[in-house]
């Protein structure tokens, strides 16, 4: 049995069911909205919890004792998040890569934001090295180009593959992971796939299978965990839609 064969099952089923309700799809997004906030900037390292962001981003208040970055951190991704939906119909590029990452650091570092980074960084942690800045224009241009040509992968292979390349090219400075998560929910939105969400309490499991694949060039268990989280995605939605 291949690895997408569930997944594939599960969605034509869901497409039985298209178009969806929009009340449905309203409910299911403002609520995915505000959790993926919440769990792509814990990983990360921001503080607020998931009842803190969803008054910041429902109330428009603002947390006592928080930093303005990571009320800024949580905004920001809802409208990385909002400005990704709304393009999802045109092609992947390094323009909307960098719009996007603009979006993530806006008013917080203003320097760093949509740009390619000129420094050399380690990712704390990990067993392999990250592109040096000089290379990284070319490397962006090659991932594009290796995009292009992948059309004929499955979109949740295909998404893997482009969010593993892309942390380990590293292109920014900062803000990367949470760029990185976006433009692989990008790529299964625009295929007719649901978003998927990495959970904070499954971080080391998420870093873990990132470094195998940046330094072993062994895939498969990044593809595996995202492969089950659209299983989870898509039960998620049939189980909802089946009570109505």
């Amino acid at each position: 049995m291949s690895l997408f064969s569930e997944i594939d099952r599960l969605k034509e089923e869901l497409d039985t069911y298209r178009p969806l309700p929009t009340e449905t799809i309203q409910s299911l997004k403002k609520d995915f909205l505000v959790k993926n906030t919440y769990h792509s900037n814990a990983i990360e390292g921001n503080t607020l919890t998931i009842y803190e962001t969803k008054a910041i981003l429902e109330d428009g208040v603002t947390v006592g004792g928080k930093s303005l970055r990571e009320h800024l951190e949580i905004i920001n991704h809802r409208e990385a998040s909002l400005y990704m939906e709304e393009h999802l119909h045109q092609p992947l590029s390094e323009k909307f890569i960098k719009d996007t990452h603009a979006i993530v650091l806006a008013g917080i570092d203003r320097e760093a934001a949509g740009t390619y980074r000129k420094e050399e960084v380690q990712i704390s942690g990990a067993s392999h090295k990250v592109t040096p800045s000089y290379h990284i224009p070319a490397e962006m241009n090659n991932l594009m180009k290796w995009y292009e040509e992948s059309e004929k992968l499955h979109p949740v292979e295909r998404a893997s593959l482009l969010h593993s390349q892309f942390v380990n090219i590293h292109p920014f400075r900062d803000g990367n992971g949470r760029t990185a998560r976006l433009l692989l929910n990008f790529v299964l939105l625009s295929s007719g796939y649901l978003p998927i969400m990495f959970k904070v309490e499954n971080r080391i499991k998420y870093y873990e299978a990132l470094d195998i694949a940046g330094f072993k060039g062994n895939y498969q268990p990044f593809i595996s965990m995202v492969t089950e989280l659209e299983r989870e995605s898509l039960n998620q939605y049939l189980e909802l839609i089946s009570k109505k």
